[in-house]
């Protein structure tokens, strides 16, 4: 095969439906593989750690009904990673679900199902602890503990390309994986094909996140890699987009502290050396890319602990000299939890909008504040009843803040709701780590079945 040609509809499948027309386009052209992730801890823990997915079902169907008609019209491979936004082992079953009542909803003739779990049981990773193998913490965190592993309801551990590979070598028409490393859904199959993995780790990296590697800016919209052994092409589906070398190159350095390089379950992307070639108004031309093997598999781990129940609230600060004396707002409504609550057993948060509230500590601007600020109350604590409690005195108790030089009785606090909202419970990360691995099948069991009339 001299070259091989993916399209990727959609940069996290689900979390907003894909745009038809620029699918469409790119079935067209005739690939080779249909692909695409489907998660991300962009989303934060909460899915993670209650095993919920955070994109609609319906978004998720009607993705997966596109790519699988396609698919199985074309007679060509599909791969999902990271199944229902975690890859936990629910939401790959899930995938396995749909695709099976779709074939059926379809009359599709029979095809081979894969898939593969990634959920580790947490006595998998406390024989690793306790055998003296480092549990090492990425990104800040600390080596992990068993008390913190204690504190963790749901691990995944990241694969790379060898489960998908796995299973295209026993002849998978439709693949949905366990939670994935983005990019190994595209390497995979490149590799598979027999291209050098320099450039398939790259074709994974640039189709990723789908047209987000495009512009003008369009979200969900479906793009093309096409690799060869002496580079990888990405053309833009969408009529009004392209591929340029600007967006292309960076594209590549998105997400990440070092925009040159990328770590996968077995090696590094390195990509210092990569060339831009703007072949046409809509193909970017990218060689130099380098792939680094690991002398050691370590595998990435993924963790969510629950922390408590949460409600929130929501309250409008248009007074200037409230604004101006927002801290000292806040500062009385925390006292009155204190007097309640005490010191600990609870979390309560203040976000400012208008001033602080999307950067917090980083925000550079902090003290240009605007005409009005919003100021959004969460309140996190063991029970239902008592996050609803503290939620409700750390809100309301900022209309009664007393202020140096006021002296009207109106407040200055508005709120467009009187009650406070339960929201889904609080969960952190507790897990950011690598493991090291001697068979890293042990983490990612492989399934297969027909699925079909």
């Amino acid at each position: 095969m001299k070259s091989m040609k993916i399209i990727c509809p959609n940069g996290h499948l689900g979390f907003a439906p894909l745009r038809t027309e620029s699918f469409h386009i790119g079935v067209q052209a005739a690939p080779d593989f249909i692909a695409a992730d489907s998660g991300s801890d962009d989303v934060g823990p909460v899915p993670l750690g209650s095993d919920t997915s955070t994109s609609p079902q319906a978004w998720q169907m009607h993705d997966l009904e596109e790519m699988l008609l396609a698919s199985r019209r074309l007679g060509v491979p599909m791969i999902i990673g990271s199944a229902g936004d975690t890859g936990s082992n629910s939401r790959v079953d899930m995938y396995v679900r749909i695709i099976q009542e779709l074939a059926e909803k379809h009359n599709l003739p029979k095809f081979k199902l894969g898939y593969f779990y990634s959920e580790v049981d947490k006595e998998t990773v406390r024989m690793k602890i306790r055998n003296g193998d480092s549990v090492t913490g990425l990104d800040g965190f600390d080596d992990l503990t068993e008390a913190e592993l204690d504190a963790t309801d749901r691990i995944v551990a990241v694969a790379g390309v060898h489960p998908y590979i796995k299973l295209l070598e026993q002849g998978a028409d439709v693949i949905i994986g366990g939670r994935s490393s983005d990019a190994a859904v595209f390497a995979a199959p490149a590799i598979f094909k027999g291209f050098p993995e320099d450039k398939a780790y790259y074709l994974g990296k640039v189709l990723e996140c789908a047209s987000f590697c495009a512009e003008p800016y369009g979200g969900k919209e479906t793009v093309m890699g096409e690799i060869s052994h002496d580079d990888v092409q990405v053309t833009a589906m969408h009529p009004e987009q392209r591929c340029t070398i600007a967006s292309v190159a960076g594209h590549a350095m998105y997400e990440r502290s070092n925009p040159f390089e990328e770590f996968f379950a077995g090696g590094r992307l390195d990509m210092t050396d990569c060339h831009y070639e703007q072949l046409t108004e809509k193909t970017t031309r990218i060689t130099g890319s380098r792939f680094h093997p690991a002398q050691q598999i370590r595998v990435k781990l993924e963790g969510s602990g629950k922390v408590g129940e949460r409600f929130i609230g929501f309250c409008g600060v248009r007074d200037p000299y409230t604004i101006a004396n927002i801290d000292r707002v806040i500062g009385w409504a925390r006292e009155k939890v204190q007097e309640r609550f005490g010191d600990e057993g609870y979390q309560l948060h203040y976000s400012v909008y208008g001033r602080d509230g999307v950067m917090g500590a980083l925000e550079p601007l902090r003290h240009q504040t605007g005409h009005e600020v919003g100021v959004l109350v969460q309140g996190v604590a063991p029970t239902r009843e008592m996050a609803e409690e503290l939620t409700l005195i750390g809100l309301r108790q900022m209309f009664y803040a007393r202020l140096p030089d006021v002296k009207g009785t109106a407040g200055s606090v508005s709120f467009p709701l009187d009650e406070v909202v339960e929201a889904s419970a609080a969960y952190r990360w507790t897990l950011n780590h690598t493991m090291p691995v001697d068979d890293v099948f042990e983490l990612f069991p492989t399934n297969m079945i027909t699925a079909g009339v």
